[in-house]
């Protein structure tokens, strides 16, 4: 099945889906804020200025039509929009005119993100690379603005918010906003044409899937007790892949790629999740994360995904994913996300003897890949929607997350329906507080009881 038809189809389920999704409420006609942008060019606000967001602005700017220019910046921290700005000048040095973003289009606060896409015409750019909790507020105020929008992944992280994303990917198809979801992967020509041979039979009926991300502790998922001079939102902001609010924690943030990497070679989102996971050597750790998650997926038809992920020093590490089919077997990626040197194989031991195609190197960067697409189906005025199949894999996820916090097996619609909403007023929250969630009188913060707690994650 092509990608085209995938995502067809994907849209379908959602439509569906959609029905449990409450009605918003209607948006204004945009207004233009900006100064008239230059003919031909597409301007970019970046929001959230960490290392993604930093990585997604420069892709921007590297389409190869050269259309794209940035021109407003938005953080909570001055620190991380000042090192975002400086790491863009000096990348664009000997191109200059791509980063316009003088101080007084650089924001800070938890309004920055409206004074950025105010800088921006409908029809240009807006990154939204902050923590996914405020991936709904910040999407619906550029509908609301008629720009164009390029979102980190995942999505979502409950049930709730999922809700409110479907029935916004809604509204931007009706309103003809392109919108685009960092699953890179998903634009890797090598996967696509490894997508390709395995829907045509190549390797038989996948049965198994196998996926791994195993390492040491990365980016923020291990957190300390909170600095005394710290305000408990910015440190829970600062640190979001601790708080399962913030991110889904390093489970949804660092393992959906290759779940949602499986299920496209499989054409299908698994249906439930059963899971084990647990906290090991935690020392004076205090965030909410496993240090080790097990998780059994269940497709429609009985197959099976097993993914393990592993935070630990001193262990073996490994971040691959393996298909095996009733004729032959697969490697979606090799070690991280790319190259992915994607192979097809005879038999199942996969080694060099039982080759049968591998995909020529060197690669494209998907990184750069999906911001091509991206500008191209804008600058062709195509539609491109990734929100719908974006919320699927974030559902999916979160599916498994939720089977190894409680100790339950999940389903889809369980995980769909759960009622359990980790930031539900993040709307309306500021630097002084309350946070989603507080810390006892040790500093820690509630963390997933498998078993005791069998309904919800964990318990404020």
């Amino acid at each position: 099945m092509s990608e085209r038809l995938q995502s067809k189809n994907n849209r379908r389920d959602f439509i569906k889906m959609a029905g449990a999704a409450s009605a918003l409420s209607a948006f204004a006609v945009p207004t233009v804020h900006a100064e008239e942008k230059e003919i031909g060019k597409i301007q970019v606000a970046l929001v959230g200025c960490g290392g993604r967001g930093t990585g997604a602005a420069a892709d921007s700017l590297n389409v190869p039509a050269g259309v794209t220019k940035l021109v407003a910046m938005a953080d909570v921290f001055q620190h991380r929009l000042d090192g975002s700005y400086t790491a863009l000048n000096r990348t664009f040095q000997e191109n200059k005119e791509k980063v316009d973003v003088p101080k007084e289009r650089q924001f800070v606060g938890f309004e920055a993100y409206k004074q950025a896409m105010d800088a921006l015409n409908p029809g240009d750019i807006v990154i939204l690379a902050t923590p996914l909790a405020f991936r709904w507020v910040h999407y619906q105020y550029a509908i609301d603005k008629g720009l164009n929008v390029f979102m980190e992944k995942p999505v979502i992280a409950d049930g709730p918010s999922a809700k409110k994303m479907i029935a916004l990917a809604e509204l931007a198809d009706k309103k003809n906003i392109k919108s685009a979801v960092g699953l890179m992967v998903r634009h890797c020509r090598g996967r696509q044409e490894l997508h390709d041979r395995i829907q045509n039979g190549e390797i038989g009926d996948i049965v198994c899937m196998r996926a791994y991300r195993m390492h040491g502790p990365v980016a923020s998922a291990f957190s300390t007790p909170k600095p005394e001079d710290k305000q408990e939102v910015m440190y829970q902001i600062e640190r979001f892949h601790s708080f399962l609010w913030a991110s889904g924690g390093c489970f949804s943030d660092f393992y959906i790629h290759q779940i949602d990497e499986t299920s496209w070679m499989k054409n299908a989102w698994p249906v439930k999740a059963q899971a084990l996971g647990g906290r090991h050597y935690r020392g004076d750790f205090i965030d909410q994360n496993f240090d080790t998650y097990a998780v059994e997926y269940t497709y429609p038809d009985g197959s099976k995904l097993f993914f393990n992920g592993r935070t630990m020093l001193g262990c073996r590490n490994d971040m691959s994913s393996v298909v095996h089919g009733s004729k032959g077997s697969a490697i979606v990626s090799t070690s991280g996300h790319t190259p992915g040197k994607v192979r097809t194989f005879s038999g199942q031991n996969q080694n060099r003897r039982e080759v049968v195609w591998a995909y020529p190197q060197p690669e494209q960067n998907p990184y750069q890949l999906e911001w091509n697409d991206f500008v191209d189906a804008i600058t062709n005025d195509q539609p491109y929607n990734e929100v719908h199949r974006g919320v699927q894999a974030s559902l999916v996820t979160s599916m498994g997350r939720m089977a190894a916090h409680t100790g339950q097996e999940i389903t889809y619609e369980q995980m769909l329906h759960c009622e359990q909403e980790f930031a539900p007023n993040v709307d309306k929250l500021t630097a002084d507080g309350p946070a989603p969630v507080m810390p006892n009188e040790e500093g820690k913060y509630p963390v997933p009881m498998p078993g005791q707690n069998r309904d919800v994650e964990y318990v404020v």
